[in-house]
């Protein structure tokens, strides 16, 4: 049996996968985020992934052995400059790896390994055949692309929205720090949120088809110093997303005509974003332990690449 090895040190998650008989098998470890912290500096996430990585591929590792080949990320986004120094880590073991084993070495950007982990999770790898639009909304990326089937990477990305300032992750989980819950925050916010049962009105910053988020958490801060409900402004601040992503969603079809949509990336995991917007454009989402960072979409990019995953196979 062929078994492919995918290797992500996103700034958030050190993750592993083996990707085997069109099935996915993966191991993670958040990195370690004092409390009141929104983050790591790049310094330190090189330092806990160096730390982190043997323990999450041990495991993979002893079950599944005789690897056919390897794919790490290697950078952010598949846009020229596109760097960060956390996805280093993953890539110096996988070509190391790759090297000692005499197996081929592939190298993905984060956001392609999340559009692939979500299409496999919701069976939907089929879609890579044709075009469509994916968001991609996490604490380092908020952004809608357009994908394209593509020979060399299986398929390329173009940008036709995004935040012009915060990103959607990065919204939740200062307003979650601010509401007293710990870092990251999208799980425990999502929780206050489903125990308010009033109206959130709120209205969203276009401009073109890209938008503005800073207004959310402006927002979110007055109605804190105002004492509101933390359960009211958790769910003030994912209704006012869930806007956003509803109205550029929209404008992009209306463009570029009926294509099926994807939506990626650890913030898409919320159920309240999820429900409404599957209904209303029958979207498609990853499990929520697929939309988290993960390397399971790069051990599926890389077993496709090798020939080792039937892209129209039903999961």
């Amino acid at each position: 049996m062929s078994k492919f090895l995918g290797i992500d040190t996103s700034n958030y998650t050190t993750s592993a996968a083996i990707c085997a008989d069109n099935k996915v098998d993966q191991q993670k470890k958040l990195l370690p985020v004092k409390e009141g912290q929104l983050g790591l500096r790049q310094s330190d996430a090189v330092f806990h992934h160096v730390q982190q990585l043997p323990d999450v591929l041990e495991p993979l590792l002893m079950e599944h052995s005789g690897l056919t080949a390897i794919g790490v990320t290697s950078r952010p986004r598949d846009v020229e400059g596109s760097y960060m120094p956390c996805f280093t880590v993953g890539y110096g073991t996988g070509k190391a790896l790759a090297a000692v084993l005499g197996v081929p070495f592939h190298s993905f950007s984060h956001q392609a390994g999340h559009i692939a982990a979500a299409l496999y999770s919701a069976g939907r790898l089929d879609l890579l055949e044709q075009k469509f639009l994916a968001y991609h909304v996490s604490g380092g990326t908020t952004e809608a692309v357009l994908v394209t089937p593509e020979a060399k990477h299986g398929f390329s990305c173009e940008i036709v929205a995004s935040s012009l300032d915060l990103k959607g992750g990065q919204a939740v989980d200062r307003v979650g720090v601010m509401l007293g819950l710990p870092f990251p925050a999208g799980k425990k916010l999502e929780a206050l949120a489903l125990q308010w049962e009033g109206k959130c009105l709120v209205h969203p910053t276009m401009k073109g088809n890209d938008f503005c988020l800073s207004g959310l958490e402006n927002q979110c801060a007055a109605m804190y110093a105002k004492k509101k409900k933390p359960e009211e402004i958790a769910r003030y601040c994912l209704e006012f997303l869930l806007a956003t992503l509803d109205q550029s969603c929209g404008q992009l079809l209306h463009q570029y005509g009926e294509l099926p949509v994807l939506f990626a990336g650890g913030v898409m995991s919320n159920s309240i974003i999820r429900e409404a917007l599957t209904k209303k454009y029958g979207a498609y989402f990853a499990a929520p332990e697929f939309s988290s960072d993960n390397a399971a979409g790069i051990a599926v990019l890389t077993a496709i690449q090798e020939g080792g995953f039937s892209c129209a196979l039903p999961l």
